[in-house]
């Protein structure tokens, strides 16, 4: 997730240039682009401070005739105050699979740092910044899904308040201003009450729908942060979808940037 401190909220938007307050936070918001940026910034201040964070997750693929398999990961992030989050993804199963981790470096504007390692060859394969939209372990999710989405990665735009399953939300547009995504834009349904998204779209380069990330089954931790049990991409296009099924969340266990650098792949158990 984003993290800015106040030095970064004023370089993405300073009271000058936009003359207007982020609170409240639609009152003196002159455009819909002004105002679309104001809601992405206050979910990012909403969701900051957690610190680091551990969870188990169920990955879920289903090709287009209905066949599921499925793997189990573990997730560990830390929250990097001004750039983005660390993250590392352990896959514990299937064998095929076991001891294979993905490190991903998150930052605002320039390139993501990804790094995977595959232990049947006993190395490290960097990913690069040209193949953020390639699938990622053959799921519907792409590199660039997966990293944390920071406030700086995007311009937007409000579009409307609009209901979704009983829910009010801001639907937002999101123009990725990172190169080589695979996306044209994003419009994202984000929940009043969490600032957190409860579905998004995907545009590809043609401008056609390419696919929806629906996540549910958010709770509270800290008596502060929102975490989705379920997030189901569907790609339309290819008729395949993935799900991720989120468990055993835990906050600010001790992790250290060491628990994140590149050795930190060949040993992670």
């Amino acid at each position: 997730m984003q993290k800015l401190p106040n030095s970064s909220l004023k370089r993405i938007l300073p009271i000058t240039l936009f003359g207007l307050s982020l609170l409240p936070l639609t009152a003196n918001a002159e455009s819909a682009e002004e105002k679309g940026l104001a809601i992405a910034i206050k979910a990012d201040q909403l969701d900051t401070g957690w610190g680091d964070q551990t969870a188990d997750l169920k990955m879920v693929l289903r090709n287009r005739h209905g066949q599921e398999s499925s793997r189990k990961i573990r997730s560990r992030t830390l929250e990097v105050e001004g750039d983005g989050d660390k993250s590392l993804s352990i896959f514990d199963d299937p064998r095929d699979v076991k001891g294979t981790a993905f490190l991903s470096f998150t930052h605002a504007i320039k390139p993501d740092d990804q790094w995977l390692y595959l232990p049947a060859l006993k190395r490290v394969k960097r990913i690069s910044s040209n193949n953020k939209s390639g699938p990622f372990m053959g799921s519907e999710f792409a590199y660039e899904d997966i990293t944390s989405q920071e406030v700086e990665k995007y311009t937007y735009k409000y579009l409307r308040d609009e209901d979704l399953d009983g829910r009010p939300t801001f639907v937002l547009e999101r123009y990725p201003a990172y190169k080589h995504s695979g996306y044209t834009r994003l419009v994202t349904w984000l929940d009043k009450e969490m600032y957190q998204p409860l579905k998004v779209e995907f545009y590809d380069r043609k401008e056609s729908l390419l696919k929806t990330l629906v996540s549910s089954d958010y709770k509270q931790y800290q008596g502060k942060f929102w975490r989705p049990g379920k997030m189901s991409m569907v790609n339309h296009q290819t008729k395949k979808s993935t799900d991720l099924f989120w468990s055993n969340y835990r906050f600010k266990t001790g992790l250290t940037d060491r628990d994140f650098d590149r050795n930190s792949l060949k040993r992670a158990r």
